[in-house]
């Protein structure tokens, strides 16, 4: 008994010494994403209007992540740690032999991207007039250096089915709606998304490295199955000049790092 007291005294010691020093290291930052969003848990003290609907903002970028940075409902399996990790969709081990087929052998113009992986998507929204194009400089100008920036995000499961959803249907394309740049339409079968404030993410980002950007978070809490020939079709040409998976943002768990889902 006395030696499991022991180490459940070390482990706490070293698990709130962890939570010490990345608060200590974003001291002053906002909250900071990825994170789980079946957790309302968050004690950041910094807050910032939360930005319009995405319908009243200019889609400027589209990209995706290797698996999903955010862990959610539909996609908990993890993936590891590093820029390659994050988590997978729960049915990836249910996939048919011919879901998993890659109908390019490895060739295809999503670079890296096969049957069976998870991707994040993201489309990044700004309050800034300005045309989408490549990258999160395309959501900024002179004229407008700090924007209110919304993300709409879903997690897709890619499978070799022509019956699966086409990625086209979420693409830009040039549309235009209302006289602002936008999607041609967004997931709406995958559950309510979650709400939350937080910032850019990516792989050069870390609970002690911290993102100093404000950022509006909707995240679906359910993967969606997609057809890889519409995701290479995409990766073949598009504003964003986007051909390739991105790294990830490990996880954010320290509470002072999480602003709280309400």
């Amino acid at each position: 008994m006395r030696l499991v007291y022991t180490f459940l005294v070390m482990v706490t010691i070293l698990s709130l010494s962890s939570q010490a020093k990345a608060a200590n290291f974003c001291n002053g930052y906002g909250p900071q994403t990825p994170r789980d969003i079946s957790s309302n848990l968050g004690s950041n003290a910094r807050s910032f209007s939360m930005a319009p609907s995405s319908e009243n903002m200019n889609l400027c970028n589209i990209h995706f992540h290797t698996n999903a940075e955010h862990k959610g409902p539909g996609f908990s399996v993890s993936a590891g740690g590093g820029k390659h990790g994050g988590f997978k969709c729960n049915a990836t081990s249910k996939l048919t032999e011919i879901e998993l087929k890659d109908p390019t052998n490895g060739h295809g113009a999503c670079h890296g991207v096969k049957p069976g992986d998870s991707i994040e998507v993201h489309w990044v929204h700004t309050s800034c007039d300005v045309k989408p194009g490549e990258g999160l400089s395309s959501c900024l100008s002179e004229q407008c250096a700090n924007p209110q920036l919304r993300v709409e995000t879903q997690v897709f499961l890619v499978v070799n089915d022509p019956n699966a959803a086409d990625f086209g249907a979420f693409a830009y394309g040039g549309n235009i709606s209302k006289g602002l740049h936008q999607a041609k339409s967004m997931p709406t079968e995958t559950g309510e998304p979650i709400v939350f404030a937080g910032s850019t993410t990516g792989p050069s980002y870390t609970e002690e490295k911290c993102s100093p950007m404000q950022v509006t978070w909707s995240v679906r809490p359910s993967c969606m199955k997609i057809n890889i020939a519409s995701l290479n079709t995409w990766c073949k040409g598009n504003a964003f000049n986007e051909n390739h998976a991105h790294g990830v943002r490990q996880l954010v768990t320290t509470p002072e790092l999480l602003s709280p889902i309400k």
